[in-house]
Protein backbone atom coordinates (compact mmCIF):
# COMPACT_ATOMS: atom_id res chain seq x y z
CA UNK A 1 0.00 0.00 0.00
CA UNK A 2 1.63 3.24 -0.84
CA UNK A 3 1.19 6.47 1.48
CA UNK A 4 2.35 9.89 1.45
CA UNK A 5 4.31 11.33 4.21
CA UNK A 6 3.96 14.93 4.27
CA UNK A 7 4.31 18.08 6.28
CA UNK A 8 3.50 21.99 5.41
CA UNK A 9 4.31 24.77 6.78
CA UNK A 10 2.65 28.38 6.43
CA UNK A 11 5.47 30.63 5.38
CA UNK A 12 6.04 34.35 6.23
CA UNK A 13 9.13 34.42 4.32
CA UNK A 14 9.45 32.23 1.00
CA UNK A 15 12.47 33.30 -0.39
CA UNK A 16 14.77 32.59 2.57
CA UNK A 17 13.61 29.13 3.16
CA UNK A 18 14.03 28.98 -1.26
CA UNK A 19 17.37 30.06 -0.27
CA UNK A 20 18.09 27.52 1.94
CA UNK A 21 16.43 24.64 -0.31
CA UNK A 22 19.17 25.71 -3.20
CA UNK A 23 21.64 25.81 -0.59
CA UNK A 24 20.99 21.94 0.17
CA UNK A 25 21.40 21.47 -3.68
CA UNK A 26 17.28 21.00 -4.68
CA UNK A 27 16.51 21.43 -8.14
CA UNK A 28 13.64 23.64 -9.07
CA UNK A 29 11.25 22.70 -11.58
CA UNK A 30 9.06 25.61 -13.62
CA UNK A 31 5.75 26.75 -11.55
CA UNK A 32 2.54 25.25 -12.38
CA UNK A 33 -0.91 26.14 -11.86
CA UNK A 34 -3.02 23.70 -10.12
CA UNK A 35 -6.77 23.64 -9.58
CA UNK A 36 -7.72 21.18 -7.36
CA UNK A 37 -12.08 20.52 -7.69
CA UNK A 38 -12.92 18.69 -4.39
CA UNK A 39 -16.13 16.28 -3.96
CA UNK A 40 -18.85 15.38 -1.35
CA UNK A 41 -19.55 11.46 -0.78
CA UNK A 42 -23.19 10.70 -1.15
CA UNK A 43 -23.46 8.97 2.39
CA UNK A 44 -20.54 9.76 4.24
CA UNK A 45 -18.81 12.92 5.90
CA UNK A 46 -15.15 13.27 4.78
CA UNK A 47 -15.07 15.67 6.99
CA UNK A 48 -15.73 13.90 9.75
CA UNK A 49 -14.11 10.25 8.47
CA UNK A 50 -10.52 12.58 7.25
CA UNK A 51 -10.91 11.57 3.73
CA UNK A 52 -10.66 13.64 0.17
CA UNK A 53 -11.68 12.98 -3.35
CA UNK A 54 -10.63 15.52 -5.61
CA UNK A 55 -10.06 15.94 -9.73
CA UNK A 56 -7.03 18.27 -10.05
CA UNK A 57 -6.27 20.03 -13.39
CA UNK A 58 -2.35 20.67 -14.32
CA UNK A 59 -2.47 22.53 -18.02
CA UNK A 60 -4.21 19.56 -19.87
CA UNK A 61 -3.34 16.94 -17.58
CA UNK A 62 -6.22 15.37 -14.97
CA UNK A 63 -5.64 13.36 -12.24
CA UNK A 64 -8.83 11.22 -9.75
CA UNK A 65 -7.35 11.35 -6.30
CA UNK A 66 -8.75 9.98 -3.00
CA UNK A 67 -6.46 10.66 0.14
CA UNK A 68 -7.51 8.51 3.24
CA UNK A 69 -7.10 9.61 6.77
CA UNK A 70 -4.22 10.38 8.55
CA UNK A 71 -2.34 7.63 10.43
CA UNK A 72 -0.38 9.71 12.82
CA UNK A 73 -0.86 13.06 14.92
CA UNK A 74 2.38 14.85 13.68
CA UNK A 75 2.12 14.79 10.05
CA UNK A 76 -0.51 13.98 7.30
CA UNK A 77 0.77 10.24 6.30
CA UNK A 78 -2.15 8.86 4.98
CA UNK A 79 -2.92 6.45 2.16
CA UNK A 80 -2.82 8.38 -1.45
CA UNK A 81 -4.25 6.45 -4.76
CA UNK A 82 -4.05 8.75 -7.77
CA UNK A 83 -5.14 7.78 -11.37
CA UNK A 84 -4.61 9.24 -14.30
CA UNK A 85 -8.00 10.67 -16.23
CA UNK A 86 -7.88 11.41 -20.13
CA UNK A 87 -6.27 14.98 -20.96
CA UNK A 88 -8.08 18.12 -21.65
CA UNK A 89 -11.62 19.55 -20.49
CA UNK A 90 -13.56 16.59 -21.88
CA UNK A 91 -11.46 14.56 -19.27
CA UNK A 92 -12.07 16.70 -16.29
CA UNK A 93 -15.88 17.27 -17.67
CA UNK A 94 -16.55 14.15 -17.73
CA UNK A 95 -15.19 12.23 -14.68
CA UNK A 96 -16.92 15.43 -12.70
CA UNK A 97 -20.30 14.62 -14.81
CA UNK A 98 -19.93 10.49 -13.68
CA UNK A 99 -18.95 11.42 -10.43
CA UNK A 100 -22.37 14.20 -9.65
CA UNK A 101 -24.36 11.01 -11.90
CA UNK A 102 -23.54 8.45 -8.73
CA UNK A 103 -24.23 11.30 -6.15
CA UNK A 104 -21.02 13.10 -5.59
CA UNK A 105 -21.10 16.48 -5.24
CA UNK A 106 -18.69 19.60 -5.52
CA UNK A 107 -17.29 20.99 -2.50
CA UNK A 108 -14.94 23.77 -3.51
CA UNK A 109 -12.16 24.67 -5.83
CA UNK A 110 -8.67 25.18 -4.38
CA UNK A 111 -6.21 27.23 -6.70
CA UNK A 112 -2.60 27.19 -6.76
CA UNK A 113 0.95 28.12 -8.16
CA UNK A 114 3.36 25.18 -6.98
CA UNK A 115 6.71 25.62 -7.85
CA UNK A 116 8.22 21.77 -7.24
CA UNK A 117 12.11 21.36 -5.91
CA UNK A 118 13.60 17.38 -5.39
CA UNK A 119 15.80 18.22 -2.53
CA UNK A 120 18.76 15.72 -1.94
CA UNK A 121 18.52 14.61 1.97
CA UNK A 122 20.22 12.08 3.83
CA UNK A 123 20.34 10.01 0.83
CA UNK A 124 17.22 10.02 -0.64
CA UNK A 125 14.92 12.74 -2.55
CA UNK A 126 12.80 14.68 -0.68
CA UNK A 127 9.88 16.34 -2.91
CA UNK A 128 8.96 19.87 -1.86
CA UNK A 129 6.26 22.17 -2.79
CA UNK A 130 6.22 25.88 -2.45
CA UNK A 131 2.76 26.92 -3.36
CA UNK A 132 1.09 29.90 -3.20
CA UNK A 133 -2.63 29.02 -2.54
CA UNK A 134 -5.70 31.66 -3.68
CA UNK A 135 -7.41 32.61 -0.67
CA UNK A 136 -5.72 30.75 1.75
CA UNK A 137 -1.00 32.02 1.42
CA UNK A 138 2.06 30.59 1.06
CA UNK A 139 3.37 27.12 2.07
CA UNK A 140 6.08 24.73 1.85
CA UNK A 141 5.15 21.13 1.65
CA UNK A 142 7.86 18.19 2.26
CA UNK A 143 7.02 14.77 0.68
CA UNK A 144 7.82 11.52 0.13
CA UNK A 145 6.18 8.39 -0.91
CA UNK A 146 6.37 5.25 1.28
CA UNK A 147 5.21 1.94 1.78
CA UNK A 148 4.36 0.35 5.06
CA UNK A 149 7.43 -0.63 5.92
CA UNK A 150 9.40 2.49 5.48
CA UNK A 151 7.05 5.05 7.02
CA UNK A 152 9.24 5.61 10.38
CA UNK A 153 12.18 6.56 8.40
CA UNK A 154 10.04 8.48 5.85
CA UNK A 155 8.84 10.69 8.47
CA UNK A 156 12.33 11.16 10.37
CA UNK A 157 13.66 12.49 7.12
CA UNK A 158 10.88 14.60 6.79
CA UNK A 159 11.23 15.80 10.23
CA UNK A 160 15.26 16.36 9.97
CA UNK A 161 15.03 18.28 6.86
CA UNK A 162 12.29 20.53 7.82
CA UNK A 163 14.51 21.25 11.33
CA UNK A 164 16.99 21.85 8.82
CA UNK A 165 15.05 24.35 7.15
CA UNK A 166 14.62 26.25 10.91
CA UNK A 167 10.29 24.97 9.96
CA UNK A 168 7.95 24.64 12.69
CA UNK A 169 4.67 24.70 13.45
CA UNK A 170 3.55 22.50 10.63
CA UNK A 171 -0.16 22.83 9.20
CA UNK A 172 -2.01 19.41 9.14
CA UNK A 173 -4.97 20.93 7.83
CA UNK A 174 -5.19 20.66 3.91
CA UNK A 175 -5.76 23.43 1.47
CA UNK A 176 -9.75 22.36 1.43
CA UNK A 177 -9.36 22.75 5.01
CA UNK A 178 -8.08 26.08 5.44
CA UNK A 179 -9.56 27.31 2.46
CA UNK A 180 -13.35 26.44 3.85
CA UNK A 181 -12.20 27.82 7.39
CA UNK A 182 -11.42 31.34 5.21
CA UNK A 183 -14.62 31.61 3.97
CA UNK A 184 -16.37 31.09 7.17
Amino acid sequence: MNYEVEQKFPLADATTVEQKLSELGATAHGPVKQIDRYYAHPSRDFAQTDEALRIRRVGDLNFITYKGPKVDQTTKTRRELEIRLPPGPEGDSGFSALLEAVGFRPVAEVRKVRRRLDVPWQGSHVEAALDQVDEVGTFLELELRADEKSLDSARQLITSLAQELGLASSERRSYLELLLAQRK
